[in-house]
């Protein structure tokens, strides 16, 4: 079902309709709990096209050196035609997010960009952001926490026994369950060596006036859909796809379908000493 783009439509998807909504409402969730210091260096991964990085930037001012890190090739080329046209210097690097490439205690603040990122890979994205923060450093990681997509998943599961699919069903539950709790992420934080830890959480609702925008919605289609979807066969997701657009038509009575996430911000500083043990 999922029509598979190249780096550079998603780079410009992730522009125009995933950064000025989606990404926006993690932004300020950030703004609001996070002081940008005004000298250092730090480094903002999962940075996407750039938009927040740059804000911050240009809130710090010139004496903080900004290191963007994102996946996204063509992302990052977004962002830099960004810095130019805004006349900031930030350094932009590809790289992997299990592995930044950088050497351990180098950064003074760290920030990480958890939205679009498969669970699973939380803990390893985690211990390299911790890795390469400063001791005593301020470290940040933002994402949907549990009972995130819960609208979606039950209706998802409503849509394979509809369609006699039931030996798929399980599939729904493991992705309802997947996302951590806000406990579990300060957990894994804490295990990686960060103390002090906060977390605030925002409740945020996306709207869609039928099951077809929600199919065509990129922030759907073109992000969270190919994770959602990426364990059934792919001849039969354009089939589950279509039974859930008509489950929204059919249970929503003319009104707004909701899609509920928990926005989650858990903060911490490095231990200036080293674990022991």
């Amino acid at each position: 079902m999922i029509n598979i783009k190249s780096e550079k439509e998603l780079a410009f998807l992730q522009d125009l309709y995933v950064a000025t909504d989606w990404g926006e409402r993690f932004a300020e969730l950030v703004d609001q709990h996070i002081k940008v210091p005004k000298k250092g260096k730090a480094l903002y991964v999962g940075s996407g096209t750039g938009s927040h990085a740059m804000a911050l930037q240009v809130q710090a001012g010139a004496d903080l050196k900004l290191v963007c890190v994102d996946e996204n090739e063509e992302s990052l080329e977004l962002a830099r035609a960004k810095a130019i046209a805004m006349n900031q210097n930030p350094e932009f690097k590809h790289a992997r997010f299990e592995d930044f490439g950088y050497e351990d205690d180098r950064f003074d603040l760290v920030l990480g960009n958890a939205s679009m990122l498969a669970p699973a890979r939380l803990p390893a994205l985690v211990s390299e952001l911790v890795r390469v923060a400063r001791p005593g450093a301020f470290v940040a990681v933002w994402l949907p926490t549990a009972s995130s997509f819960g609208e979606f998943f039950s209706l998802y599961w409503e849509a394979l026994i509809n369609l006699d699919l039931a030996e798929h069903a399980s599939e729904a539950e493991v992705l309802l369950k997947e996302s951590p709790t806000v406990s579990a992420v300060e957990a894994i934080a804490e295990c990686e060596g960060l103390e002090k830890l906060t977390s605030w959480t925002n409740v945020e609702e996306f709207d869609f006036e039928s099951g077809e925008q929600f199919l065509n919605s990129p922030l759907i289609a073109d992000f969270l859909m190919r994770h959602w979807l990426e364990s059934l066969p792919e001849p039969l997701q354009p089939q589950v796809a279509a039974e859930v657009a008509r489950l929204i038509d059919t249970e929503r009575h003319q009104a707004d379908f909701f899609l509920t996430i928990k926005a989650t911000l858990v903060t911490g500083r490095k231990a200036k000493l080293p674990l022991v043990g």
